[in-house]
């Protein structure tokens, strides 16, 4: 199956897009006078353009030179598999099932948002050399003072738990395997996870305290909505120097200005449009105002880790189903 090809030959394709994909057939060809085409197929006539597959790798990563051949043509099988079956839907007369066109609607209105949301975000200046160091300096234990660390952790949830009481059977040095059977003879729910995790994969409430921790030491480290008791089993040092960080603390720094733009402008079009609630919604106690999504995620500031390669089926797949 087509579908299977592709999610297979996908799941190799892992780092950021580091290449433009060149558009096939564009101007004429020079070997026998013909104009070249942009069409790159016809399924029962209908037309699946270059400029369809293009659309869809722009939003794939890993692409590079070496693979681009295989990956736009694995991207040319979905798209000819999703016109056989928009076909099918069209005879079937699917297109006007109200669920259906809900679901269109839907997705034009996301498509519109998103896409002022992006511009918004586009338009914001990107960091300055000078901010990128005051935030290199300012992290020492993501970068100049980075370390890999074996840890041991137990994740407790703060309702209820007696934190004292933990502080103290932490404090004289217990075993995990005790603390975690204290925690279970007080049925207080706590997950286990082990493993090698540097610096920048740890949530940045617990960095400034494992930082501070020994090879062997425990520490019970109280978060905002969660207890972390942390043992660190040995840990090994591995700086990156500020040339290497710069390029992920400029996109760090520009994803924190762009989600601050973006936040900033719906809150002052919220503010100036007249929003009524009608029937039920009217009479709800007000909720917390929502975070506006952020048009680019938050990116890591910090060098990833040895081995960053994803699949990335999911994105080629929601890529392909977008377009018609």
């Amino acid at each position: 199956m087509h579908a299977h090809r592709f999610q297979k030959s996908f799941s190799l394709l892992a780092a950021a897009l580091a290449v433009a994909i060149p558009l096939a057939g564009c101007g004429s060809d020079k070997a026998d006078g013909k104009a070249a085409t942009q069409v790159a197929a016809k399924v029962n006539g209908a037309e699946i353009s270059v400029h369809q597959i293009n659309s869809v790798l722009t939003k794939a990563s890993g692409v590079t030179n070496e693979n681009a051949p295989r990956a736009r043509k694995e991207v040319l099988d979905r798209l000819v598999d999703q016109q056989i079956a928009v076909e099918q839907a069209l005879a079937k007369k699917l297109d006007r099932s109200p669920e259906v066109l809900l679901n269109i609607e839907a997705a034009r209105r996301e498509i519109l948002a998103r896409a002022y949301l992006e511009q918004i975000a586009a338009a914001q200046p990107k960091a300055t050399d000078e901010e990128v160091k005051r935030y290199y300096d300012e992290h020492p234990d993501l970068f100049a003072k980075r370390r890999v660390y074996n840890i041991q952790e137990l994740t407790i949830a703060k309702t209820g738990a007696p934190l004292d009481e933990l502080k103290t059977l932490v404090s004289s040095g217990k075993p995990m395997e005790e603390i975690a059977g204290w925690l279970k003879s007080k049925n207080i729910p706590a997950r286990g996870n082990a493993g090698a995790r540097a610096a920048e994969q740890l949530p940045l409430e617990l960095l400034p305290k494992l930082a501070q921790m020994k090879d062997g030491q425990t520490a019970l480290i109280d978060g905002p909505q969660q207890a972390f008791v942390m043992r660190v089993v040995a840990s090994q040092s591995a700086p990156v120097d500020e040339a290497a960080a710069k390029p992920r603390i400029q996109q760090f720094l520009q994803n924190q200005r762009s989600s601050k733009a973006v936040a900033e402008e719906m809150k002052k079009l919220k503010d100036a449009a007249k929003i009524e609630l009608v029937g039920d919604f009217a009479k709800t106690v007000e909720a917390p105002a929502a975070q506006p999504a952020a048009p680019v995620a938050a990116a890591a500031a910090t060098p990833a880790p040895a081995s960053t390669e994803k699949p990335v089926a999911n994105a080629i797949e929601k890529g392909v189903a977008g377009l018609k």
